[in-house]
């Protein structure tokens, strides 16, 4: 007759997987906990995770934001499939984080969010309305730019090495130049001043202070005479003098430079703070290597060499992660 101490032995017994079943015991604890991640999130992610990478869920949720952010931003419709490859990479890029230190990241998040919605003449809470009326969390394009940006420091990081090229392998890739149409390069004396709009302000006060900025261009004679005139203005900043190279600038900024007569003032432009306009108090030739073809040839050779590693390291990410489709 079997004790309580008998069937208490054998349920323990019972309980205990068979040694022949335990590869597929642990399958089950695998199984049980990738679940119990997926009951954590919220429930809509839980019943719509497209993708794992390295056990990151990717959402119909997350497919959804990117290919209205995609549409919105290059002005395209994406296939389905492009969408899942780039969130795909953006998680490959943002578990980077976990194997680097890159210290201050989500203020550089910030920054580039407010330096976009600058360039787009708004805020950032300007950017981030015009996001959500187009159906687009702004985390969306947050965890973009922080993708990216992290892929651009650990790719500079890796491979900065690379990246240096020599004077030969700039004339290479520059070519014979033309002599009727030389690169000259020059390096401007400049002097910002500001016609200061607080944020806020209507409309019409930015339009009263372009036309004050003009008036102040038909008087502006001299660097040291249209400097002191400019400081007797109301709400005006006129800040200390910087030089510029041509090869640092934007094409279309260098031809207004040259445009402008030394002096004078560059045609107004509205920024974040208000009305800006330029004097132009010098313009010097830099020298014979720092010429607006030649950097931009340096750029190119450095965006070549950026993307061909950048190619291949993610390749090799992409080999070595455990990337699962569920549907």
């Amino acid at each position: 007759m079997a004790t309580g101490t008998d069937r208490r032995d054998q349920a323990r017994d019972n309980a205990m997987p068979n040694p022949l079943d335990i590869s597929a015991y642990r399958r089950l604890l695998a199984v049980v906990a990738v679940a119990a991640a997926l009951l954590a999130a919220t429930p809509a992610q839980a019943q719509h995770v497209i993708v794992l990478v390295n056990g990151d869920p990717i959402t119909a949720f997350d497919i959804e934001q990117r290919s209205k952010l995609i549409q919105l931003t290059a002005n395209k419709t994406p296939s389905r499939q492009e969408v899942v490859d780039e969130l795909i990479e953006e998680k490959l890029k943002l578990q980077l984080l976990k194997r680097f230190t890159i210290e201050g990241m989500d203020l550089e998040v910030d920054s580039a969010y407010a330096n976009m919605a600058r360039r787009a003449r708004m805020t950032s809470q300007g950017l981030t309305d015009t996001l959500e009326k187009s159906g687009i969390k702004p985390g969306t394009l947050k965890s973009r730019l922080k993708a990216e940006l992290t892929w651009n420091q650990v790719i500079r990081g890796r491979f900065q090495s690379s990246f240096q090229f020599s004077e030969k392998d700039v004339m290479e890739k520059l070519g014979p130049s033309n002599p009727e149409t030389p690169s000259i390069g020059y390096d401007y004396t400049l002097r910002p001043i500001l016609f200061v709009v607080p944020r806020g302000s209507p409309e019409g006060l930015r339009d009263t202070r372009r036309k004050e900025a003009e008036a102040l261009r038909t008087r502006f004679m001299s660097c040291d005479e249209g400097v002191r005139l400019a400081r007797g203005l109301r709400d005006v900043a006129v800040r200390g003098s910087t030089v510029k190279s041509s090869a640092d600038l934007a094409p279309a900024l260098r031809d207004i430079l040259d445009k402008t007569e030394i002096g004078k003032l560059t045609p107004p432009e509205v920024t974040a703070q208000g009305i800006e306009v330029y004097a132009v108090c010098r313009r010097e030739k830099s020298s014979a290597e720092n010429t607006p073809d030649k950097r931009k040839v340096r750029d190119e050779l450095v965006s070549e060499q950026f993307a061909a590693k950048g190619r291949a390291y993610m390749k090799e990410l992409r080999t070595q992660a455990m990337i699962e489709h569920r549907q």
